[in-house]
């Protein structure tokens, strides 16, 4: 079983050295670990200072990328080098290392795909009461909107199985820990939390630079996932909504209508008609989407057999040749069934 600890870095030359120096070299369960450093375009003595301290693996940016970017990319370059399990954390040791081994108990008992660090921000005391406010209603409504019970939505830390990342694909270029939750909430993986403990602050986040750019990326990335996984949902609630309210106006045309007022109040009648016509249009594309998110989880699956052959079979002709039996048995089990009908 092989562990590798990703950490995505962005001129953390100066946190890095004591984040690496925290983590464990080894972990009940985990015959092999190693460390693997994505260096997010950083201008500073980011890569000196992770080979110095003993990183496995560097994965580099010729520019800044953003968050996002580079967790995709620090998840692929682990299933390259045969990750069974993948730990993300932060570069600049916000999260307790040794609480890694509460992330991966939960994988190697089976009973989670993905396992996320539980902050427990309530009790946080580093953050404002209203930075604090905002954390948990951020979690209560992708709670709501991946159908998990996320007591800590924004968390960083988390572990995952080499099926969990196969199957992650983030688009947002903001953050990765909204997107992800979302999409294992769409395909119901098991996700578990853990209770995890926090250090002192070392800098400032730069994900939230401010309370209100905050709210505006994350909101904007909550409403474009969930509408790419629920569109159905999202436009026939709008379109429904429209028509209700288009039925008001046109309710109060046909009273003043029959109680006698027939001359004027024409503009009800064609507010009601606009409203009644657009809500109807609405959901129409509610059903074209719905129709078109069944394209896209056959493309997200037809990802997930790509990675599959391109990423965990690369440099491992074993591997590739039992990918390549197994095929051709399904194959042939398809057309023997075929053959039969």
């Amino acid at each position: 079983m092989k562990l590798i600890i990703q950490i995505p870095c962005f001129n953390e030359e100066m946190t890095l050295p004591e984040t690496m120096a925290a983590l464990p070299r080894q972990i009940p369960g985990i015959d092999r670990l190693e460390i693997l450093v994505i260096d997010d375009g950083s201008v500073d003595g980011t890569v000196e200072a992770a080979l110095a301290c003993g990183a496995d693996h560097i994965v580099r940016f010729p520019k800044n990328m953003g968050l996002a970017a580079a967790f995709t990319a620090g998840l692929e370059a682990c299933l390259r080098h045969g990750a069974d399990i993948i730990v993300n954390t932060d570069a600049d040791n916000q999260y307790e290392a040794n609480d890694i081994c509460r992330l991966v108990e939960p994988l190697l008992a089976g009973q989670a795909e993905i396992v996320i660090g539980d902050r427990q921000v309530k009790n946080l005391q580093n953050f404002s009461p209203l930075k604090r406010r905002l954390q948990a209603l951020g979690s209560w409504v992708i709670g709501h909107a991946s159908g998990l019970e996320t007591p800590d939505a924004t968390s960083g830390f988390r572990a995952l199985t080499r099926e969990a990342a196969l199957r992650t694909s983030v688009l947002s270029g903001y953050s990765y820990t909204l997107e992800t939750l979302i999409q294992a909430g769409a395909r119901s993986a098991p996700v578990k939390y853990v209770p995890i403990s926090v250090n002192p602050q070392t800098r400032p986040s730069r994900l939230m630079r401010s309370i209100p750019h905050y709210i505006r990326n994350s909101s904007t990335t909550i409403m474009r996932v969930y509408t790419m996984y629920r569109p159905l949902r999202v436009f026939l609630t709008l379109g429904i909504g429209m028509i209700l309210l288009g039925m008001l106006p046109g309710i109060r045309f046909l009273y003043l209508y029959w109680a006698g007022h027939r001359i004027g109040h024409v503009q009800s009648l064609i507010l009601a008609a606009i409203l009644t016509i657009v809500g109807f249009l609405v959901s129409m594309i509610g059903l074209l989407a719905d129709l078109l998110s069944c394209n896209r989880k056959l493309l997200e699956e037809l990802v997930y057999r790509v990675r599959k052959v391109e990423i965990v079979t690369v440099g491992n002709p074993d591997a590739h040749n039992d990918f390549v039996l197994r095929l051709n048995h399904e194959r042939n089990l398809t057309t023997e069934g075929t053959a039969r009908v």
